[in-house]
């Protein structure tokens, strides 16, 4: 096992340094795992996991059928609390623009009615199984799948309203319940790191070995009333976060 470590760690560091040294420059096309293991005299396999730490390091990425490319990826700075400020979503842009900026940035969102899971339902203030709407989002940026989101909010909040479309408009969910008197001065995330479950390895993209992830559970509050519980699951090699609080 520790052969095998010292291995692919060996091949990684190798390819890293030609890398960074030029040698294979932006947009090029790296050679393939077979090709790999021969050039190093290592294991398919172990061609796989060098890969997969350059994948993490942010140097690389994999496209289906065409192969891995070098490709750079600065980590997201997801800097509170600002992101979530209500001058910034009551003038109707959106959170993840203040993480990303101008980046090339994809969403893939579905919406629909759900039971209420119970770390939502105790926050919302139902039922655990009480019909809530949900809003599930996959973020990629610059092509690499970055996070996982899922909101629930309660339908007497959302019924008729553009929350219940996969465009929310301007200023997102949080500027639609403004319009309703329910705009959210208050939020509280709670934060674990931990390994992915099979799902997310698959849906983010990750290595099947050593991947970490950051669960934020985050609960917005307009007075005393939660309005909203999401959960976002965080690749944590793509992300940095940041906090601002006075002493």
């Amino acid at each position: 096992m520790a052969g095998e470590q010292a291995a692919y760690r060996r091949v990684a560091d190798q390819l890293r340094q030609r890398i960074l040294s030029g040698e294979l420059p932006e947009g090029a096309r790296l050679p393939s795992l077979r090709e790999i293991a021969a050039q190093y005299d290592v294991a398919v396999g172990i061609a796989t996991r060098a890969l997969d730490v350059l994948r993490a390091d942010g140097l690389v990425m994999s496209r289906p059928g065409a192969g891995t490319f070098v490709r750079r990826f600065e980590r997201i700075i997801r800097s509170s609390p600002g992101r979530l400020a209500q001058a910034r979503w009551g003038a109707g842009a959106s959170i993840q623009d203040h993480d990303t900026g101008p980046r090339p940035r994809t969403v893939d969102v579905v919406v629909g009615d759900v039971p209420a899971p119970e770390f939502a339902a105790s926050a919302l203030g139902v039922d655990i199984g009480d019909t809530v709407l949900s809003r599930s989002r996959r973020f990629a940026v610059e092509e690499r799948v970055v996070q996982l989101a899922v909101s629930y909010l309660p339908t007497e909040l959302t019924r008729g309203t553009r929350i219940e479309h996969t465009d929310t408009g301007p200023g997102g969910t949080y500027g639609r319940l403004a319009e309703q008197g329910c705009a959210p001065d208050r939020f509280t995330e709670r934060i674990i790191g931990r390994s992915p479950t099979p799902d997310e390895v698959v849906a983010l993209d990750l290595a099947a070995d050593g991947a970490r992830v950051l669960e934020v559970t985050r609960a917005a509050y307009s007075g005393e009333r939660c309005v909203e519980v999401t959960r976002m699951i965080l690749d944590a090699d793509a992300y940095e976060l940041e906090y601002s609080f006075p002493a």
